[in-house]
């Protein structure tokens, strides 16, 4: 029991350690990493579920870990992630707030 204990322990490190590395989410559209991996949105991840398949290696099992968690509303595990880096990792830019009349 340990044993699967202790690798769940290393699988979520690794989660918090992974950013994208490719795509929209990758390092060309947020530098200097990507988007951590446990950020990713849902709907993101269910289109790797849905149309192309996870990638192939570590990082789809990963990506299909993360996927599977959020599916099961456990999204809240990762909180203590974001917490070390400070908060949710923003998608979008800001969006100008200055209203004339």
């Amino acid at each position: 029991m340990d044993d699967m204990a202790d690798q769940m322990q290393r699988d979520l490190e690794e989660i918090g350690n992974t950013c994208m590395p490719f795509g929209k989410h990758g390092p060309a559209h947020h530098p200097p990493n990507g988007v951590p991996i446990f950020d990713l949105p849902l709907e993101y991840l269910a289109w790797f579920a849905a149309k192309g398949g996870f990638p192939k290696g570590r990082l789809g099992v990963l990506l299909q870990m993360v996927h599977h968690m959020k599916v099961e509303g456990l999204d809240s595990i990762f909180d203590g992630l974001r917490k070390q880096r400070g908060g949710r990792t923003k998608l979008r830019p800001d969006r100008k707030r200055e209203f004339e009349f």
